[in-house]
């Protein structure tokens, strides 16, 4: 099983200096890239300094200067907020720009703060709509000569210009949870990655049987490779294990209170969430942090990733977006290379 990272910048008070927390995370994915890991992926979002991404391709341009090794990897773009011309040449100009090193993660989006601002009216199941329709239209494009007429793009032929460096173009990459989304994404040649959140093993499990039967149903394409992404800590005490949880209990409070968009927004920073506010999540509870999410000493990590190996999981995202401090992040990703990834070497 490869070891990947998933990172962005997070900004989470506003007396957080910008480029401090950009150059924080580079630092973050140059320990990456010199510890031997597989893959830095960044996503898209817009609006929302709780996840600062306005475009992953210029993250990713610039982390290839700073780096030698790391596929560098969309984690993921949104989908309805691409024009199938402009996604195709925007990829394969990254892909040109790192010399060949770009993997293409797509997803419908999951924030409707986002889909209000960008998009009015948008949904997730017309989000998904248009990602099943841009898709197969951008890997025409890098093919050549494609001309196109769809429900929600319409162009006459065209080839993306640039063209990728590698060959067929970068792999693509769909985020996928339901059977419909992990068929599309296997009838199209796609690799799959999901995450479960905070759910814990059995959701785990149940993506991993839903991959196992889309692929059964297209026995006849070739079997694409599946990430699993999920928050991950590795402490170096059992108190500082009862402590990230704690941090990760109040992270996803936080998801959840952008997820619901209900709260106020100011300066891109939502409104603060009190003591009693989190205490009302019960399933966000650091019991269940501790429980759910990959947070142990090196040994306890160890055997729960072994387990997803088994599973069937070609990568393993470590995601460490958490609102932690920096140096708090550095030391997990650090103790995660040298005690845990040599465990699967």
């Amino acid at each position: 099983m490869k070891f990947s990272l998933f990172a962005h910048m997070e900004r989470i008070s506003a007396d957080q200096d910008q480029r401090k927390l950009y150059d924080e995370f580079l630092e973050l994915c140059r320990i990456a890239d010199q510890g031997g890991m597989h893959a830095v992926w960044t996503g898209e979002h817009h609006g929302m300094n709780f996840t600062i991404a306005p475009n992953p391709f210029l993250n990713l341009v610039d982390i290839a200067r700073h780096t030698k090794n790391l596929r560098l990897g969309t984690g993921t773009v949104i989908a309805p907020f691409w024009h199938p011309i402009r996604l195709a040449g925007e990829a394969a100009m990254t892909d040109i720009i790192t010399e060949g090193r770009l993997e293409l993660g797509v997803a419908r989006g999951a924030y409707n703060f986002e889909y209000e601002r960008l998009l009015p009216g948008l949904d997730a199941w017309g989000a998904g709509l248009r990602m099943r329709e841009l898709i197969p239209a951008v890997k025409s494009l890098w093919a050549g000569d494609y001309a196109h007429q769809g429900e929600f793009f319409e162009f006459p032929k065209t080839t993306s210009a640039p063209q990728p460096v590698q060959k067929d173009g970068p792999p693509i990459w769909v985020a996928a949870r339901d059977p419909n989304s992990h068929e599309f994404a296997i009838s199209n040649g796609c690799n799959v990655q999901v995450t479960p959140l905070w759910k814990g093993e059995e959701e785990i499990t149940l993506l991993m049987n839903t991959f196992n039967a889309a692929c059964e149903k297209f026995a006849d394409q070739p079997r694409p490779k599946i990430m699993l992404l999920q928050h991950t800590y590795v402490a170096d005490s059992g108190a500082d294990v009862k402590k990230a949880a704690e941090e990760l209990n109040r992270f996803y409070n936080y998801f959840g209170a952008w997820f619901m968009n209900k709260r106020e927004i100011t300066q891109g920073l939502i409104e603060p969430l009190s003591d009693a506010d989190i205490a009302a999540h019960p399933f966000y509870s650091p019991e269940a942090m501790e429980r759910d999410l990959v947070i142990g000493e090196p040994e306890a990590v160890i055997e729960r990733l072994k387990h997803y190996e088994d599973l069937g999981y070609d990568e393993y995202a470590f995601w460490i977006d958490s609102s932690m401090s920096f140096d708090r992040k550095k030391a997990s990703l650090e103790r995660f290379i040298e005690k845990v990834m040599p465990a699967f070497s």
